[in-house]
């Protein structure tokens, strides 16, 4: 693959790896950093993508393998906060909106990286075979963790909205 192929591949499916960034990096160094890291990575192994899979499966494998690596890395380097205030959000404010993604993201955040991986997996509207794909991982497996994750998802939103 050419580097113009591969430059327009990754520009129409950043927000990919965008995703993969605002969970496993906190601060918005971090976030630039993973995020270049996540396309030098890719830009190595593309020429391993054979085409079995959809790039977008071959590119969230990718960046969340990098992603994990980057957080092993940064963990031993530092301890990190679980502030996820960081976050911005591009809609209308809507108090109530707004508290419902907080507490969102703040039950994500507090989530294994394993099951982060899969949270997002499935808010991208991934099968649970395209999400064992690209987790490497079967898709009884995925529905069994993805029961268990939206009920602690749910139980642990809630708690942070309503103990405030």
């Amino acid at each position: 693959m050419e580097e113009k192929e591969f430059i327009a591949l990754i520009t129409n499916h950043q927000r990919i790896i965008y995703k993969v960034c605002n969970l496993y990096a906190q601060s918005h160094t971090d976030k630039e950093d993973l995020f270049q890291e996540i396309t030098l990575n890719a830009w190595k192994g593309i020429r391993n993508f054979k085409g079995d899979s959809l790039f977008t499966t071959w590119l969230y494998r990718v960046a969340l393998n990098t992603a994990l690596t980057f957080k092993r890395k940064e963990n031993r380097q530092r301890k990190v906060g679980d502030a996820v205030d960081s976050l911005a959000f591009s809609h209308d404010h809507q108090p109530e909106v707004d508290e419902q993604l907080a507490a969102m993201y703040k039950a994500i955040n507090g989530l294994s990286d394993i099951d982060k991986a899969l949270i997002t997996l499935y808010l991208d509207d991934y099968n649970y075979n395209e999400m064992g794909n690209v987790l490497g991982i079967t898709a009884n497996n995925v529905a069994v963790k993805m029961n268990r994750l939206k009920k602690k998802l749910k139980e642990e939103s809630e708690k942070y909205l309503y103990n405030q």
